[in-house]
């Protein structure tokens, strides 16, 4: 308390002197003020002399680098001395407030040096400036080299197995090819983008007729010697021509899914046995063209399935064939039934085993055994030896079945559980045999004297032509790349227009419709002529993936087998196929059975720089 009262005591007689001296200099002062108002200040003008002294106070500590040394400033330290007063309020400390937070004022004096800085001026950058440059040395420091945990030759003398990280593949090149792929699925799309344009559209009557001509009598204008009209547009035109059986302009029969059945009115029995009675003359006349190979191929479309039947020779196989897709137990069953033998390359397993499991029905072991087997074990069989292992395990199944029940009864089993278990396996083995229907692994092939029990199962087969849905009594669709009896003649939707690609010009030509596995290789081989570069876009059936995919196993599980009485040369498919009514390149082309002869593809590039094509 007495400590306070002092204090106080000391800061009014300080306050008292303060403002004696202040009267005296304002006597003094406004005297003169008074007399010269020249002298008056403005509040501008105060603000800019306390502005330039700041800077002044600013610029002298940033030069005397902030040190207050007693030599620089003696005037100030005898001042200080002098006044006892002012020497014992600096003595003393501010106290601490004890509710304040503990904050490091360090960022708050380089914020304030920082503002002193900027009110420096100009002057201040030219004296920072001025300051000798101080260069920052860098020792040079060496990383030591990391030694390994593990040796690399205790690795190898104590592991087995070699430690090594896996290595990426790297992406190898498309390869090129002199000739386009064969792609055995139904196209509905092809669009064609080049620089110069195509003559699809506005043809000529002289260009039109020679192509229909030409397509009708089977006749490759550019190496006979007719007189026909052998311009590119006659010839583009050529290309866009097929047979097809029954066509109804009302209905779209392929794809048979289309939205545009649904508004039409069911046929009436006259009318369907009408349609069946032609639909099989039709198809018989078809069927014997393929077998006599007047005619490389054809397809039957049908509500649930899709048939590919092929002559000998294409896609270097030696026998007529068929490939079914996709198929479901019960036809399968039904095949086998009627004895027609088979087999299915996609599904997971080989298909030498299956071939062997199906040509086993002829060396005594029963239709039941064979219709039971034939496709759990074509999973689990790799070669001949374990399909027979596997046939004889099945035929001792049987028995070992009969064996187990009568086990079951001697010991006391009620027939309900023996029941019970027996319906349990069987649904088991119905699951197994059910897991690939309507799948692109349920595709059957048929090759050799069975495609003709094929053809007349299809023909007396209550599914063949549908009973009941949106085609109802319309029989499946035929479709060739050759006349037959009752076909009808028809065209694809073409149409051109000019697009915009990277701010360049190009014709595209857009052909819509039933593009058939001949029409790609007949104008590649047109643009060939013509064109430097170009490209196909296509858009596959979904339902006909699996042909071409069927088609490229069987090119590779023979290759595997290198079995020279599964493939045929080309040049026996050729001889062989002179007369079925395409061009003979295209033949050739069919013919072939490397692995770049079939591919599905979705993109494909033309560039006579690169030397061939390229897809994707």
């Amino acid at each position: 308390m007495r400590r306070i009262i002092i204090s106080l005591r000391l800061f009014h007689e300080q306050t008292v002197h303060v403002r004696f001296f202040l009267a005296l200099e304002m006597n003094s002062n406004t005297e003169g003020i008074l007399s010269n108002p020249s002298q008056w200040k403005r509040p501008e003008d105060i603000l800019k002399m306390q502005r330039l002294k700041r800077k002044q106070r600013a610029l002298q500590d940033r030069i005397n680098n902030h040190s207050k040394s007693a030599s620089t400033h003696p005037t100030q330290q005898t001042s200080s001395e002098a006044d006892p007063i002012v020497n014992r309020f600096e003595g003393n400390p501010k106290r601490k407030n004890p509710f304040s937070r503990n904050i490091d004022p360090a960022p708050k004096r380089q914020k304030e040096g920082h503002a002193d800085e900027l009110d420096g001026g100009e002057q201040t950058i030219f004296n920072l400036l001025n300051k000798p440059a101080t260069t920052l040395i860098v020792p040079n420091l060496e990383v030591p080299s990391a030694k390994p945990a593990i040796e690399p030759r205790f690795l190898q003398e104590h592991c087995p197995v070699e430690q090594s990280l896996p290595v990426e593949p790297e992406e190898e090149a498309p390869k090129t090819s002199k000739l386009a792929p064969i792609h055995w699925s139904i196209k509905s799309k092809m669009r064609i983008i080049c620089r110069t344009p195509i003559p699809g559209t506005n043809l000529k009557t002289n260009q039109e007729a020679s192509g229909l001509t030409s397509f009708v009598r089977c006749i490759d204008s550019k190496e006979s010697s007719t007189g026909l009209d052998i311009s590119p547009g006659a010839r583009f035109y050529q290309a866009t021509l097929y047979w097809q059986h029954p066509y109804l302009p009302w209905f779209t029969l392929f794809p048979r899914n289309s939205r545009n059945n649904h508004t039409q009115a069911p046929l009436d029995e006259s009318v369907r046995g009408v349609l069946a009675k032609e639909w099989t003359i039709s198809f018989r006349n078809l069927f014997q063209l393929v077998r006599a190979r007047q005619c490389p191929y054809f397809y039957l479309c049908a509500n649930s399935f899709t048939v590919l039947f092929r002559a000998a020779g294409i896609g270097g196989r030696v026998e007529t064939h068929a490939l079914l897709t996709p198929t479901t137990r019960g036809m399968r069953a039904a095949l086998k039934q009627e004895e027609i033998e088979f087999t299915m390359p996609l599904k997971k397993g080989s298909p030498a085993a299956q071939e062997n499991l199906n040509r086993s029905s002829e060396s005594g072991i029963g239709n039941s055994s064979f219709s039971n087997s034939s496709e759990e074990q074509s999973q689990t069989t790799c070669n001949e030896d374990t399909a027979d292992r596997s046939l004889e395990a099945n035929a001792d199944e049987d028995d070992d079945d009969m064996d187990g029940e009568q086990w079951l009864e001697s010991l006391g089993v009620d027939a309900a559980e023996i029941r019970k278990i027996s319906d349990n396996h069987s649904k088991k083995q119905q699951q197994r045999e059910c897991g690939a229907d309507y799948s692109d692994q349920s595709l059957v092939l048929i090759e050799g004297p069975e495609c003709q029990a094929f053809f007349n199962f299809l023909l007396n087969a209550k599914s063949t032509i549908a009973k009941v849905g949106r085609l109802a009594g319309i029989p499946p669709t035929l479709l060739a790349p050759v006349s037959f009896a009752g076909a009808t003649l028809r065209t694809l939707q073409t149409r051109s227009s000019k697009i915009q690609m990277d701010g360049q010009e190009y014709h595209s030509t857009e052909l819509q419709g039933v593009i058939l596995p001949h029409i790609l290789p007949y104008v590649t081989d047109l643009l060939c002529e013509s064109k430097d570069n170009y490209s196909l876009t296509l858009a596959t059936v979904p339902s006909t993936t699996a042909l071409c995919e069927a088609s490229q196993r069987l090119i590779s599980d023979s290759d595997k087998e290198n079995d020279a009485s599964a493939l045929a040369g080309p040049v026996f498919g050729k001889e062989n196929l002179s007369d079925c009514g395409l061009n003979m390149r295209i033949v050739d082309n069919m013919c072939r059975a490397t692995k770049d002869s079939v591919f599905d593809t979705e993109r494909l590039l033309y560039s006579q720089e690169a030397g061939g094509f390229t897809w994707s």
